[in-house]
C-alpha cells in the first residue's frame, strides 16, 4: 500500500479524519451500523457522550450525507437517525480497524 504525499484536501486519510474527528464520531457510526436509532438510543448506548456533542456530530454527518434524519410529526416527536449508503460503506473500514486493534497485544494499550 502506498501513501503519496499530498495536500490535506487531496489526502484521503486527512479527509477521513476531518469527517470522523473526535473520540465519539467513529463510535456513533459503529452504533448506527446496527440499524436506525433514535437520539436517546444513541445517547444511552454511548455512555458518557453529552447530548450537545451527539447533536453536533449527527448534524455534521447529515451535512456530509453520511446520516439521514427522519422526523415524524407525532406527539411526542420521534426522530430516527440512519446511515446512508455512503455511511454504510464505512462498515468495512471500521471492521478493519476493529480487527487490527484486537490483534495488538493488550500491553500496548493503556486503557
Amino acid at each position: 500500500m502506498k501513501f503519496d504525499h499530498c495536500s490535506l484536501q487531496e489526502c484521503g486519510i486527512a479527509r477521513f479524519l476531518s469527517l470522523l474527528d473526535g473520540p465519539w464520531a467513529t463510535l456513533i457510526i459503529r452504533d448506527l451500523l446496527k440499524g436506525p436509532r433514535r437520539f436517546n438510543e444513541l445517547l444511552d448506548g454511548l455512555g458518557g457522550i453529552s447530548p450537545h456533542t451527539l447533536t453536533s456530530r449527527l448534524r455534521k454527518f447529515e451535512a456530509h450525507q453520511l446520516v439521514t434524519r427522519t422526523a415524524y410529526p407525532e406527539i411526542p416527536p420521534r426522530v430516527i437517525y440512519e446511515l446512508t449508503p455512503l455511511g454504510m460503506s464505512l462498515g468495512p473500514v471500521l471492521e478493519s480497524m476493529n480487527e487490527w486493534a484486537l490483534s495488538v497485544p493488550d500491553s500496548t494499550f493503556d486503557l
